[in-house]
């Protein structure tokens, strides 16, 4: 029985180093606006076709010793770093929606598996571009409201089950709480409190769990780093309070931390929120 469910972590983690490999093509291609899907991969700097033994995740960076094998470029080690990243969490999600195996649990793995996918992804982009891709926000939030009503079918009653009237509500609660802070803060200084990007970022993840407790546990979270951040940096770089840090990274890691903690954490410590379903 050990042996079984060894080898379907295992599996779970080969999956997740193949969507790391997929989401460094995602990170290069889509701030530029280009197709992730064609050409096939190549070497940015010398055009090399990348062929397939030269695509396996984490072991071709090892083996090609970080370098081009046409053009002896370096290969940066961000790329075998997002791949085990994206390894460990589909071990730890699977760990966490599929303690017993079956088709309902399998389906929720996928499907909160493929939500850390986009908010990793959007973490890295942001933070370097200061962008967060409309295909992993305001696109997938039907994917996240159908998806879902697809668990609600298969009688998925494991972590952050809920209905897809919870997740539509989700999206609206999610977008519109940043869309009216964001006119608020208009209204009283005359500057944009942040990008619109945010807003659509969580109106996604409000679509993939719900509004309540969701959306405030993330919101406080996101708010609570970005603080902690936020000085740290202004320290550092001596800006005070002139210093630009994107909020999108924040909500993500308070997401992410949600799908894993979230639930229990309320329960512990917030039992307020708990009090309907007693």
């Amino acid at each position: 029985m050990l042996s079984a469910e060894l080898f379907l972590q295992g599996w779970a983690a080969i999956v997740g180093l193949c969507l790391g490999s997929f989401m460094n093509v995602c990170i290069a291609r889509m701030p530029e606006d280009r197709s992730v899907a064609s050409p096939p991969s190549h070497c940015p700097a010398c055009g090399h076709k990348i062929r397939w033994y030269e695509n396996i995740p984490v072991l071709s960076w090892i083996f090609l010793r970080a370098k081009c094998s046409s053009c002896g470029t370096s290969i940066s080690p961000l790329y075998p770093l997002i791949e085990i990243l994206m390894g460990l969490l589909a071990v730890l999600l699977w760990r966490e929606f599929v303690p017993l195996f079956s088709l309902s649990n399998l389906a929720a793995w996928v499907f909160y598996t493929l939500f850390v996918f986009m908010l990793v992804a959007s973490t890295y982009i942001d933070l370097r571009h200061y962008i967060i891709p409309d295909q992993f926000t305001i696109y997938a939030v039907p994917f996240g409201v159908l998806g879902v009503g697809g668990l609600q079918l298969l009688g998925y009653e494991g972590p952050h089950a809920m209905t897809i009237g919870h997740a539509f509500v989700g999206a609206l609660a999610g977008g519109g709480i940043l869309l009216l802070t964001i006119g608020a803060w208009w209204l009283i200084r005359r500057v944009e409190a942040m990008g619109f990007g945010d807003v659509k970022l969580l109106a996604m993840m409000g679509a993939f769990l719900g509004a309540l407790p969701a959306v405030p546990f993330i919101l406080v979270g996101a708010c609570l780093v970005g603080s902690v951040i936020g000085m740290l940096l202004m320290i550092k770089r001596g800006s005070g309070l002139k210093t630009q840090v994107p909020f999108g990274p924040f909500l993500a890691i308070a997401g992410i931390a949600y799908v894993f903690f979230g639930e229990v954490l309320i329960r512990d410590y917030l039992p307020i929120w708990w009090l309907g379903a007693a």
